[in-house]
């Protein structure tokens, strides 16, 4: 037995099959992340012996987690960032051809054997795991027979045929520099899908055809295609032909947009360090409109104090986010904290804020008013707080109750 083999991984018995229960997620990510770690720390020191952990890992993780709920998410984005990790470190790994070869075989059973599935994210990376463009040709000419076959079968039935050698079908073409025949397949699919056209925009890429990758991502768009994704791969190509200026004004919206605002903001600000915030949050906020208050906190984090005003009281913003603002700024920037306390109250008055308690009205009156003191504009302040609640509706009769006392009402 080989010392790879031989040696004891820390992980190895957290990972035996059905090793973590139903509402075992957040400790299946917990270990998932500590297996990652630990092959990453002995990659620093022995590179063949950290593959050997991968593959180890990569063949005992989806028995250990077939039973818990993935139904969040969580386990499965664990699961694929830790291939993303590994399978590099695989990839990288100085070993001879009879490991390797050892290593892809293993690693196609497991992939054979995900029924989950897990690690079905592994075949795209297959090219890069076989090293070589000789390895990845032969095993290419493996994959296009069943590839082939799954389509002939759709052809002749009408029914989808699965073929879980399809990505690594693509991926060992591309390592190999079989451009023109991923092109050529991907004419006799059956689908116009992406996630198979994909491949042709990097087999394109891969030929120099830069314009023509662009145009064919393009033509990828369908009811179901992820658009982000497409705008993505188009931007990437166009930022790696230094056509910064062409990419922003095609991609960079839909490219980065993220879970939030801000962090669409951020994203797009890092990427195009040549443009300026206040360019990036204009046109961000033309692409949306009728949400220009969604945008306050970028603006307020890109340090453009007076527009993140404007926009805060031009359609409803999240009061708890306007609050939160005057709070954080009521010594260092009291006009601006001032104004964002306003607008907190105006727009609980106006009945926006999700189930917004007594507690919360106190908290946006009490970080106003201590930046209005801080100004020197304290009963101006409080008279525009009481002209704010004066309004006759339910709304703005819940936020006089809460302030009585303070108003003196």
């Amino acid at each position: 037995m080989s010392p790879a083999a031989s040696h004891k991984w820390n992980f190895a018995p957290r990972f035996r099959r059905n090793a973590f229960g139903w509402r075992s997620s957040q400790l299946a990510v917990k270990r998932v992340k500590e297996a990652v770690a630990e092959i990453k720390k002995t990659a620093r020191k022995n590179q063949v012996l950290a593959a050997e952990g991968a593959v180890l890992f990569l063949e005992k993780v989806s028995a250990a987690l077939a039973q818990v709920d993935g139904s969040s998410g969580a386990i499965g984005s664990a699961v694929n960032n830790a291939i993303d990790v590994l399978a590099a470190i695989i990839a990288a790994a100085p070993a001879d051809a009879t490991m390797r070869d050892s290593w892809l075989d293993r690693l196609w059973q497991a992939v054979e054997e995900d029924d989950i599935p897990y690690i079905e994210l592994l075949p795209e990376y297959w090219g890069e795991l076989c090293a070589t463009p000789e390895r990845s040709s032969k095993w290419a000419d493996l994959f296009v027979k069943g590839l082939l076959m799954a389509w002939e079968k759709k052809a002749s039935s009408g029914h989808f045929v699965y073929f879980k050698g399809t990505s690594a079908c693509f991926s060992s073409l591309l390592k190999a520099g079989r451009n023109k025949e991923i092109l050529s397949l991907l004419e006799r699919s059956p689908y116009k899908w992406w996630h198979y056209r994909k491949w042709g925009v990097k087999a394109l890429v891969a030929m120099g055809r830069k314009a023509e990758a662009i145009r064919y991502a393009e033509d990828s768009h369908g009811i179901n295609e992820p658009a982000g994704e497409i705008a993505r791969v188009c931007e990437e190509i166009l930022l790696s032909s230094g056509m910064a200026d062409e990419a922003y004004a095609r991609y960079a919206i839909i490219a980065n947009r993220g879970t939030t605002n801000l962090a669409t903001f951020r994203a797009i600000a890092k990427k195009y360090p040549r443009k300026t915030a206040r360019e990036i949050l204009h046109d961000l906020v033309e692409s949306t409109p009728g949400d220009e208050g969604k945008w306050f906190a970028s603006a307020k984090s890109a340090g453009l104090y007076d527009e993140a005003i404007a926009l805060a009281n031009m359609t409803p913003c999240d009061p708890r986010t306007l609050t939160r603002a005057a709070k954080e700024a009521a010594k260092e920037r009291p006009e601006f904290a001032v104004e964002a306390g306003m607008a907190a109250l105006r727009w609980i008055c106006e009945g926006f804020g999700y189930e917004i308690t007594s507690l919360e009205i106190l908290e946006a009156y009490r970080y106003t008013m201590e930046a209005a003191a801080n100004t020197g504009k304290g009963p101006e302040t409080v008279e525009r707080i009481r002209r704010l609640v004066a309004a006759q509706t339910p709304s703005a009769r819940f936020v006089a109750e809460a302030l009585k006392r303070e108003l003196g009402r």
